[in-house]
């Protein structure tokens, strides 16, 4: 006999009932809705080519001024000046890239940033949680790790912001060139970490790099910006009022001592990023696209053109890992970038409900974390603005800023090649589209009438296989028919002279 069960005599009522599930846990690195996928995909299809634009501009710098023979036509371009003197505005050609040109550059990084806090990934504090812990974390380690390493080797720490930014059109140009598939989520998070830091970058220079200000340009740059924000919120249209009061707003913010950037990305901010009724684009996002295109392929390149053409040699390059001010920036590009950066993923990951989607390790988190520390484009400027009036330091800092990245992209490459075969069945799972419809099959497995529409496909196919199937029975019948018949006309066989031998 079987011994009695323990019984609960507690009625039904007042049992004990098992704790109500909390939300699911937040997949990190998940598919992304497919709105979002689609704008990201067109982002990135244009910073690529801005990216590969901008490797181009930054090699042609250094062959033009590198070459003996051409070298004194790159200063002389370079320094050369133009632009009204009673305006405060007679600037050399190096100068009008890196204050007017940039300024477009943030310009559309406004948007972005604008838009993502609206309607993209970070409205929600959930969201956003990853990649601007990932981003601040990812500044901190490279402004600590270079501030540690010229402390200790009696550098000068002015330069602590040079390695703290990321160049998302070169880091794209680098995926375009070693041709990973990279899968659109760690694309997407990639993207939403440099409009971040770019944010973090523009308030770095506008607070650690304003020597003095004048107050009363100060205040006609705000006063441009109030008339602009009021114009935009009374539906003004039309581009011939909005450009030339930008372009005053821009003068003010010059003459001010605060870096021209600056208005770009506040102008940016002020655009609205969200749709109404009957638009399928918010303002903020069709200016993107008729601007992003500009700054990727004329503003930035143009930049790096001017920029980026620093002496190199074999002792000057040796020289970069003999001072602590070069060393701390590879360092910082190269190391704290990486470290920062994921160690704050990992962090995020760690205290939080989310946790890692399970088509990605933590591998592919470090390679991209290690993508991130190519710093082209603001590290260049951020080291021009901190060793101002030092032209030697400054050229030795922009080789440093060089040569991190590319130490940076090498490293990337690696590790990105050795999981690219994943990513490339990743990124065709993503693509399929076998009802031909225009969306992906994997945003459609919860409507009905995608299973619908595979339903007939298949049923289509299944005829056609029939058909198929009856054609070579058919086939394979008149064939054996014909191999019978021709063997009961062999010689030798039973015919018309009875037994008599063939």
């Amino acid at each position: 006999m079987c011994s009695a069960l323990p019984t609960d005599r507690r009625s039904p009522v007042n049992a004990p009932r098992p704790p109500a599930p909390g939300p699911a846990p937040r997949k990190v690195f998940g598919r992304l809705s497919l709105p979002e996928r689609n704008f990201v995909a067109e982002a990135l299809r244009t910073e690529t080519v801005g990216g590969v634009l901008l490797l181009v501009a930054a090699v042609a710098a250094l062959i033009w001024a590198n070459v003996p023979a051409l070298h004194g036509s790159y200063e002389s371009v370079s320094h050369f000046h133009l632009g009204p003197e009673a305006l405060g505005l007679h600037l050399s050609v190096e100068h009008w890239a890196a204050d007017g040109l940039l300024a477009v550059f943030f310009f559309v990084a406004g948007i972005e940033l604008k838009r993502e806090l609206v309607a993209g990934d970070l409205k929600d504090p959930r969201a956003a949680a990853l990649p601007v812990a990932a981003a601040l974390s990812g500044m901190a380690v490279p402004a600590l790790v270079y501030t540690l390493t010229n402390l200790t080797g009696g550098g000068d720490v002015s330069g602590w912001a040079v390695p703290t930014a990321t160049d998302i059109a070169f880091a794209l140009a680098v995926l375009a060139v070693i041709g990973t598939s990279l899968p659109s989520a760690l694309r997407a998070f990639l993207l939403t970490l440099a409009v971040v830091d770019d944010l973090f970058a523009i308030l770095i220079i506008a607070v650690f790099f304003t020597s003095s200000i004048d107050f009363a340009a100060l205040g006609g740059a705000a006063a441009g910006l109030v008339v602009f924000w009021l114009l935009l919120r009374s539906g003004v249209r039309g581009w011939y009022v909005y450009v030339p009061l930008a372009l005053i707003v821009w003068a003010l913010m010059y003459n001010s001592g605060v870096h021209a950037t600056v208005a770009g990305v506040a102008i940016g901010l002020m655009l609205r990023c969200t749709t109404r009724d009957g638009e399928e684009q918010s303002p903020g996002e069709r200016i993107e696209h008729v601007v992003r295109p500009f700054s990727s392929g004329v503003a930035v390149p143009l930049f790096a053109l001017f920029s980026a053409g620093v002496t190199l040699s074999g002792s000057a390059l040796a020289d970069v890992f003999g001072q602590p001010e070069t060393l701390g920036v590879v360092l910082g590009l190269v190391v704290g970038k990486t470290l920062g950066i994921f160690g704050g993923t990992w962090l995020t990951v760690r205290f939080t409900r989310a946790s890692l989607s399970e088509n990605l390790a933590w591998a592919d988190v470090f390679a991209v974390a290690s993508l991130a520390g190519i710093g082209f484009t603001v590290s260049l400027l951020i080291g021009e603005l901190a060793f101002e009036g030092d032209a030697a330091l400054t050229d030795e800092v922009k080789a440093a800023v060089l040569l991190g990245s590319l130490i940076a992209a090498s490293l990337a490459t690696v590790l990105l090649k050795l999981r690219n075969a994943r990513y490339r069945r990743m990124c065709e799972t993503e693509e399929r589209d076998d009802d031909l419809d225009g969306i992906p099959d994997i945003y459609e497995q919860d409507d009905p009438a995608y299973h619908l529409r595979m339903a007939e496909i298949h049923d289509r196919k299944a005829a056609e296989h029939r058909r198929t199937a009856e054609e070579i029975s058919r086939r394979l019948a008149q064939e054996d028919a014909a191999a019978r018949h021709g063997l009961a006309e062999v010689p030798g066989g039973a015919g018309e002279d009875g037994d008599r031998p063939a």
